[in-house]
């Protein structure tokens, strides 16, 4: 998982990647630590093609701000440059499966 550096980072990240979801999240959130691998694994195990970036909304409060995040964890999806979907403080991982799965599967397969 790679780490969002800047806002303009964050853009380029957002235009280049087909499919890419960030987590907002920051070290001090122990919920966030344990959703972060599970979140990861579920990417790697169901959505290869899909890029994960992790945001520290301390950190980084730039780029959470300009994204209206203000609880963590937060989940933003983009799919061709656009937020499809966002999860935040309570993830069930199922229903974040389910709402990838439509539009991953139209752009890679």
């Amino acid at each position: 998982m790679q780490t969002i550096e800047s806002i303009d980072h964050f853009r380029e990240v957002i235009r280049q990647e087909a499919a890419v979801l960030i987590y907002f999240s920051h070290e001090q959130c122990n919920v966030c630590k344990v959703l972060k691998p599970k979140v990861k694994a579920l990417l790697e195990a169901e959505f290869p093609k899909m890029a994960m970036y992790y945001s520290d909304t301390l950190k980084q409060s730039e780029v959470a701000a300009q994204n209206r995040v203000f609880a963590v964890p937060t989940v933003l999806i983009f799919f061709d440059g656009r937020e499809t979907f966002r999860f935040s403080r309570n993830i069930g991982l199922g229903e974040l499966e389910q709402s990838i799965m439509r539009p991953y599967s139209m752009i890679f397969e």
